[in-house]
């Protein structure tokens, strides 16, 4: 009796193993042809492709033309002071940085001084009258026989506000010395501010650095 009951076992697990293996077959089929729920490219690919859709540069439409011919464009009307203002402003800067490079080792340095802090405050006046009249500046113009000739131009406009105003002027300047002629031009940032119905300038620097480290001589 024993080995007929072994050989109905036998049969069960073959029967098991027959029905395992198809069960294997039908998910391999099923991946293959079909797309996993859970299969995190196919998400990616979806969203990467409607970006391209929506950001394509040439997608965007055109804006619209105006209806009529535009109206006339006052731009001081937007600015905090008014076209006279800033054209006496641009003109103290431009004489300014003339009269900054516009010296001689014959002049008396007291005398240049004061030519350069008519144009100033008081505070910016008084590091300028300190820079020209030091002994180690004299001497050397001196010893070098330097003559300058400068004049002050207009670049642009780099800050408007209520009482003040930053320009950027090219000072070009022509120098006679010992060492022979040379041109010499640098942009500067001039900073103006006002000072009664006076417009005075109250900082001098290259225009790269703006308004930033010490005033320039």
């Amino acid at each position: 009796m024993a080995q007929p009951s072994g050989g109905r076992r036998g049969i069960a697990f073959a029967g098991l193993v027959v029905m395992l293996a198809a069960v294997g077959i039908y998910l391999t089929f099923a991946q293959d042809g079909g797309t996993p729920a859970d299969e995190p490219a196919s998400v990616g690919r979806t969203v990467a492709g409607a970006e391209g859709e929506e950001g394509g540069g040439d997608t965007l439409p055109p804006v619209p033309a105006p209806t009529g011919s535009l109206p006339p464009f006052d731009i001081y009307s937007y600015l905090p002071m008014s076209r006279e203002e800033l054209a006496s402003a641009a003109d103290v800067a431009e004489r300014f940085v003339g009269e900054h490079g516009t010296y001689s080792y014959q002049d008396d340095p007291e005398a240049r001084a004061r030519r350069l802090t008519a144009y100033t405050t008081g505070e910016l006046g008084t590091l300028l009258t300190r820079t020209v009249t030091a002994p180690g500046t004299v001497e050397r113009d001196r010893a070098d026989q330097v003559v300058s000739r400068a004049t002050g131009k207009l670049k642009e406009i780099r800050k408007v506000d209520h009482t003040s105003v930053i320009f950027i002027v090219l000072g070009t300047e022509t120098v006679e010395s010992k060492n022979g002629p040379a041109e010499r031009a640098e942009e500067y940032a001039v900073t103006l501010t006002q000072v009664g119905d006076e417009w005075r300038v109250f900082d001098l620097q290259s225009a790269e650095a703006g308004q930033e480290g010490d005033n320039e001589h």
